[in-house]
């Protein structure tokens, strides 16, 4: 029997030998490259955190003595360890496995969110409610990558930790990587540390004490009382062996490493030392990411740190797809930066997936990685446009969130010309609920002074972004959704505001001498204007009389909208957002302002945090495809 299948709960790897360890680690790495290529998700990360992962769970007392993973991507593992393998099939599907920790699904989960840099905080909460509760000389474990570290949260945190006596160990998952290789100079301070554990592991004396932590915990089954006595003959060698660093220490904490991060009898010792510890202490310890499948270790763009179907053997995907919207943007960009000068592009660690690598490597002295700095991001972009640059900044919708009041006090009051390119904008499906990014229009709507955009299609997208790029007198937002772009959408006029008619009744709008059936406006937004126009076609082939217009710019609401508001009979706003102040939102305002009392519906997703399943599927479940949308219309219509 495998080592995997004799597997439970993390208590058995406690009576594991280091052997047997070795062997786990092995069957989970093949474990997880056979299960991801079949349904995609985060593998890169996850074959870097094997080893880690077994460790963590070998020495610490999980669930009472909380894990947490920053971010979380990389937590397969841990769910594997946990009794979660027999669920590996549904990863990313709907009423499956979450690809990040899950509350729901393991009393070992403590946290779900999939946005960087907050372990720490988290880490800092947890051990201060312990201590209240006389629990204090439990642990709290973070693990948290150098990629994360570029994130000011991470920096609030270690000053609250550092200034304490609590027991908080933080693993610093070093891989030189976040999506793409960490920026600045905390990252060069750990490269320069991962370069010298070549030096460290032939250092007098290193070899002997880490090997005697090893004869150690194998005599004491890695566990037990008689461990911490044991442990502290080698505490004083592992201090001296380290290597000095004043980053942490100015700190006032604890570092030990760097431990060589696939190496379970290094790892184990390290951290079993971690555990009786009294008071915070970092553990550096570097991996590689995709460690043990060449594919990924060789994939010079992320090392596939998220990947879709694929070959298990070579790693290529499967499937062809269509331009995506991501491509479009991209292009449109080096044109624009061809021409003028003054654009310049900033990226908060994903230059690959927000579709900027290709300016990078064009215009070099011209872009900015700033690390998972979102915040600074945006400010940094105002401080480029006070200089007399035109800033794009390219980011997942979803990460927007944390950079708002920079978008509203550092850009927007001073009236700056940054443009945010919003990628993965509305339902985004199997990343789950903090991916999604369906509140982007409500937040990015109520900006004084804003202008929003939201592109039908890649013709759109090329058109509003060249024209976002030419505000010269306030923020702008493209916004876009995940994956491919689809048909191109002509419109049957544009009207002499900008808003784009794509689809008429027969004779025309708002016609005087029809019968008595209700005419009804429909303002499609984004993307959903495909199925807006499928949903009126039908309709108004069995004798309706819908129009459809698309807006193109979403905010400020177009006063030609109200004018037609005010000729028709009903109206449906159609977005791919949230329905508490999205778009439907800001038009019934303005309406209600300009005293037009013709009724309003909203076509928009609910107030709830998406659960994770496919693009499709959450957007059928919640009635925003093309024929729950016409039966809505419809039963709309007959109430009137």
């Amino acid at each position: 029997m495998s080592s995997l299948d004799q597997l439970n709960l993390p208590a058995d790897l406690k009576s594991m030998s280091g052997a047997e360890l070795d062997q786990l680690a092995g069957e989970i790495r093949e474990f997880l490259i056979e299960k991801v290529s079949a349904t995609g998700g985060h593998l890169g990360p996850n074959l870097g955190v094997v080893e880690l992962t077994i460790a963590l769970h070998a020495v610490f007392d999980s669930p009472d003595e909380p894990i947490i993973f920053d971010t979380s991507h990389q937590s397969y593992v841990h769910k594997i360890l946990t009794g979660r393998a027999d669920q590996f099939d549904t990863l990313r599907k709907k009423e499956g496995l979450s690809g990040y920790t899950s509350r729901i699904e393991s009393e070992h989960d403590w946290t779900e969110s999939s946005h960087a840099s907050a372990a720490l905080s988290y880490a800092d909460g947890l051990s201060k409610a312990k201590v209240l509760h006389g629990k204090g000389g439990k642990n709290v474990v973070a693990v948290v990558g150098d990629g994360a570290l570029t994130g000011g949260m991470c920096w609030e945190a270690l000053n609250n930790i550092a200034e304490s006596d609590r027991n908080v160990v933080i693993v610093v998952n070093d891989n030189g990587r976040s999506y793409s290789p960490t920026i600045g100079g905390f990252a060069r301070n750990l490269d320069e540390l991962r370069s010298q554990i070549a030096q460290i592991r032939i250092q007098p004396g290193y070899d002997e004490v880490m090997e005697q932590g090893k004869r150690t915990l194998k005599a004491m089954g890695w566990v037990g009382e008689r461990a911490f006595d044991a442990l502290h003959a080698m505490k004083e060698g592992i201090k001296h062996q380290v290597v000095p660093t004043q980053m942490f220490q100015d700190l006032g904490m604890k570092y030990v490493g760097p431990i060589e991060g696939h190496d379970i009898g290094s790892l184990m010792a390290a951290l079993a030392y971690a555990k009786q510890y009294d008071g915070p202490l970092i553990i550096h310890v570097a991996t590689e990411k995709g460690h043990g499948f060449a594919p990924a270790v060789n994939d010079e763009a992320d090392q596939m740190h998220s990947t879709g179907v694929i070959d298990p053997v070579t790693g290529e995907a499967l499937g062809q797809s269509r331009p995506g919207w991501t491509s479009v943007f991209s292009e449109e960009l080096l044109r624009a930066a061809h021409e003028r000068e003054d654009i310049v592009a900033l990226t908060a660690a994903m230059a690959g997936p927000t579709g900027l690598t290709p300016f990078a490597e064009k215009f070099p002295s011209r872009f900015f990685d700033v690390g998972i700095a979102e915040q600074h991001a945006v400010t940094s972009a105002s401080g480029m446009a006070l200089g007399g640059l035109h800033p794009v900044v390219a980011v997942y919708s979803t990460f927007l969130n944390r950079a708002f009041d920079q978008l509203l006090m550092d850009v927007a009051l001073i009236k700056q010309p940054v443009t945010l390119v919003l990628d993965r904008a509305g339902v985004t499906g199997s990343d789950g609920a903090s991916h999604n990014g369906v509140w982007d229009m409500a937040i990015t709507s109520i900006v004084p002074g804003i202008r929003v955009a939201a592109p039908r299609d890649a013709d759109r997208l090329r058109e509003e972004f060249r024209e976002a790029i030419a505000v010269e007198d306030g923020p702008t937002v493209v916004r876009f959704p995940k994956g491919d772009a689809g048909p191109a959408i002509d419109a049957v006029h544009r009207t002499p505001g900008g808003c784009d008619i794509l689809v008429e009744p027969v004779g025309g709008g708002n016609s005087e001498d029809n019968d008595d059936t209700p005419e009804v406006l429909v303002v499609a937004i984004g993307e959903f204007a495909e199925n807006a126009v499928a949903a009126a076609n039908q309709l108004n082939g069995e004798g309706h009389r819908i129009t459809v217009v698309d807006p193109r710019w979403i905010a400020p609401v177009n006063p030609e909208l109200v004018e037609m508001a005010a000729t028709a009979d009903m109206v449906v706003v159609y977005e791919d957002g949230i329905v508490r102040g999205g778009i439907g939102s800001a038009i019934s305002e303005v309406l209600s302002a300009a005293e037009v009392d013709t009724p309003l519906r909203r076509l928009a997703f609910p107030d709830v945090f998406p659960k994770h399943a496919s693009r499709s599927q959450l957007i059928a479940d919640v009635g925003l495809d093309a024929e729950s949308a016409r039966t809505s219309i419809e039963e709309w219509i007959g109430n009137l």
